[in-house]
């Protein structure tokens, strides 16, 4: 079974089900997401919201993976290319499961599918164990794009709502500044497609003027690696356990890694 990934997603899940081989082609990003895959010297494709069927007719393989966000042009591409297409579209924590149980199934390793799913939901149960006796539930808002605002999908809904946050607003959907505003979240956290770690937190606050907000004045405006919340694979339980800290750092302590960045506390004279 040789297979085109079209996403990072599906290279996490083949990558932690010990099936790296499986692999025929796979896009850049993967890459960034699975760096052992340098090492394989695979051929380079765009992915499910860019490519097209010239770079994917010459790639021989027995099926393409493919998985949100897609455009219509790319997904047309796919479909031309004439090699059998799975195409995922998970909006839930557990549509998740059921692709990774999927594409487990596909590459013949059921079992370690099953485990990776085991492990996951172990990690959830553990955080959520030390969240659910907590009387302060403290109101987050998440962010996958800025321009415009859009919220955090569900699973993203999903994890904060197990590391002991209330989610703000309707996952998925587009927001505005205002209503973010008139919400007073005690949590913001960034984590905008395609951007790392590298969101410019205190130059967002100041330009939308949220530096009264009680996560400025309290510091508690975060930024996390997109790959940790925007993958939906088994490094979502990474991006939980940033959550935990962001939304909980008296129970698990500060954030400390490179994939989390924190906004310096507005001073009171400045607001």
């Amino acid at each position: 079974m040789k297979i085109i990934s079209l996403q990072p997603s599906v290279s996490v899940i083949l990558y932690r089900l010990g099936c790296l081989d499986s692999l025929a082609a796979c896009t850049r990003y993967c890459l960034e997401a699975v760096p052992a895959l340098r090492e394989l010297d695979l051929p380079i494709v765009h992915d499910s919201w860019t490519t097209d069927v010239d770079e994917l007719l010459p790639i021989h393989a027995d099926l393409i993976i493919a998985s949100v966000p897609y455009q219509q042009e790319s997904l047309a591409a796919i479909l031309k290319s004439g090699q059998p297409v799975l195409a995922l579209a998970p909006h839930t924590f557990a549509d998740v499961i059921s692709d990774i149980r999927h594409i487990a199934h596909i590459v013949n390793a059921p079992a370690k599918g099953e485990a990776v799913i085991m492990e996951m939901q172990a990690a959830m149960d553990a955080v959520q164990m030390r969240t659910k006796d907590i009387p302060s539930r403290p109101l987050v808002y998440c962010e996958e794009w800025g321009k415009p605002l859009i919220h955090s999908q569900p699973w993203v809904a999903k994890l904060v709502e197990t590391a002991g946050g209330k989610f703000l607003g309707n996952p998925g959907a587009t927001t505005t500044l205002e209503a973010v505003a008139d919400a007073e979240p005690g949590v913001i956290i960034a984590a905008w497609c395609g951007a790392g770690n590298r969101v410019p937190l205190e130059k967002v606050i100041a330009q939308r003027n949220w530096q009264h907000l009680p996560a400025a004045l309290e510091g508690r405006v975060y930024c996390i690696s997109d790959e940790l919340l925007n993958t939906p694979a088994p490094t979502l339980i990474d991006g939980l356990n940033a959550l935990a800290q962001a939304i909980h750092p008296e129970v698990f302590g500060e954030p400390n890694e490179p994939s989390v960045r924190r906004m310096g506390q507005i001073p009171v004279s400045s607001v």
